[in-house]
């Protein structure tokens, strides 16, 4: 009998005052006392695996936004998503703690070489038992860029071309061991069968790597592969590798459309399309009523500060927003710089919503307002409409908007036979395979 249909679930998560949403951090509901101690992450990872979520993955970046007015002081001192912690650190503190939960970095293939990417990520996939995924990205700043000694970014097709050599390098390298490479045969003295245990000699225009790596193949052989390609050119590099693609989209009909060009694309490269899950983003408030919710949308509005919003958007575009004034001028303006998505969703938000690029750069990022059963309605219907495989859930206000999801929404979701009440498999890669 086949399986039926379910939705995967992914938290984007930062080690920082703010996820996603401006100024969610002084909401009174916000713990902030709590960033640099480990209870944080061990308390939200306990929170997630008990909401059967896939995932939790964090954005992260290599240094402090100073693209608007050329400052990071708006950023910065604002309450910007910064990285005020290494996300390496903070995960085996979450993996210690759970044991079904999906735990993934964000690692840039153009600053880091290959051998230090799957060792580091391999690591952290066989302590965790095989739950790791890694969240690719090529890198969107020139801040990032100087900061690893480079004098900018190099152009976007040369980024992804060298990302395409980096993970063929990974993956030589961490199928360089068989499964059964590991012995421990202590009477024998034979610690490892070094006959299953391979050179990687990658040789690529942009890398090499000799290998063999030093670490052990894990419980699902490899990390997962995360992306958040929307350039054609990362299309193309999501449709190769991605096992899970996360997007944003401003309406249902532009995630429907990106759905049907990414599975035709999946397809095309020679892969079956229902392996990569598309999770776009969803940012909700919920209430006990709708009325109650809609206030608490409106008052998270009055905590939003005009400028970190531009200094957001600045840095997620690459490009000082305050000299700026449509999409194409953006676009332009950016060289190198700027991530496709998020031009993409702001036009989006634009077209919808009947109002100017400029005045669409200038919004906080949608929310979703609504009672438990009208947030799952609204899913059903992405989820059942070709629009996606599940959802990318930032948390509003850290950690209260995943705290209540878990308690209002999850139950609402497994009644109506949408999500898993129980994981069906130990690693991460099982579960996407089997959504239970």
């Amino acid at each position: 009998m086949a399986r039926s249909r379910k939705m995967h679930l992914a938290a984007y998560l930062k080690t920082a005052p703010t996820a996603s949403y401006a100024a969610g951090w002084r909401h009174p509901a916000a713990t902030l006392n709590d960033i640099w101690t480990p209870q944080r992450y061990e308390h939200i990872a306990r929170v997630l695996e008990d909401a059967r979520f896939d995932v939790a993955f964090f954005a992260d970046g290599l240094g402090v936004p100073d693209i608007y007015r050329g400052s990071f002081a708006d950023y910065l001192g604002r309450g910007g998503q910064t990285s005020l912690l290494d996300p390496m650190v903070v995960l085996p503190l979450m993996a210690r703690v759970t044991s079904r939960l999906g735990l993934a970095p964000t690692m840039s293939t153009t600053f880091n070489g290959p051998y230090q990417l799957a060792r580091s990520l391999g690591s952290l996939d066989l302590l965790s038992g095989g739950r790791a995924a890694w969240n690719v990205v090529t890198s969107a700043t020139e801040f990032e860029a100087r900061n690893c000694g480079m004098e900018g970014l190099p152009p976007k097709d040369q980024r992804y071309d060298r990302a395409d050599e980096v993970l063929e390098a990974c993956f030589a390298l961490w199928s360089g061991w068989d499964a059964d490479a590991v012995v421990l045969d202590r009477e024998g003295g034979q610690f490892i069968d070094t006959s299953k245990v391979r050179y990687a000699d990658y040789q690529g225009r942009y890398v090499s790597v000799r290998g063999p790596l030093s670490i052990p193949r894990s419980a699902q052989d490899r990390p997962v592969v995360m992306q958040a390609g929307s350039s054609p050119r990362g299309r193309a590099f999501a449709a190769r590798w991605a096992e899970i693609i996360f997007c944003s989209h401003a309406t249902r009909e532009d995630a429907q459309r990106y759905y049907a060009d990414m599975h035709a694309r999946i397809e095309e490269a020679g892969r079956v399309a229902e392996d990569c899950k598309i999770l776009p983003s969803f940012s909700v408030v919920l209430g006990e009523t709708d009325s109650i919710a809609r206030e608490r949308a409106a008052y998270l509005d009055t905590l939003v500060d005009p400028e970190l919003v531009m200094a957001s958007s600045s840095e997620l575009l690459g490009v000082d927003l305050s000299t700026i004034e449509t999409e194409e001028q953006a676009e332009a303006a950016a060289g190198t710089q700027g991530i496709a998505g998020s031009r993409q969703r702001m036009g989006q938000v634009a077209r919808a919503q009947g109002i100017s690029f400029a005045q669409a750069v200038r919004k906080p990022r949608g929310l979703i307002a609504g009672t438990p059963k009208m947030i799952a309605d609204i899913m059903e219907d992405w989820f059942t409409s070709g629009a996606c495989d599940g959802f990318v859930l930032p948390p509003t206000v850290f950690p209260t908007t995943l705290e209540e999801f878990g308690r209002m929404v999850v139950p609402e979701l497994q009644r109506r036979g949408l999500l898993r009440r129980e994981y069906a498999g130990t690693t991460l890669r099982e579960n996407l395979r089997n959504p239970g």
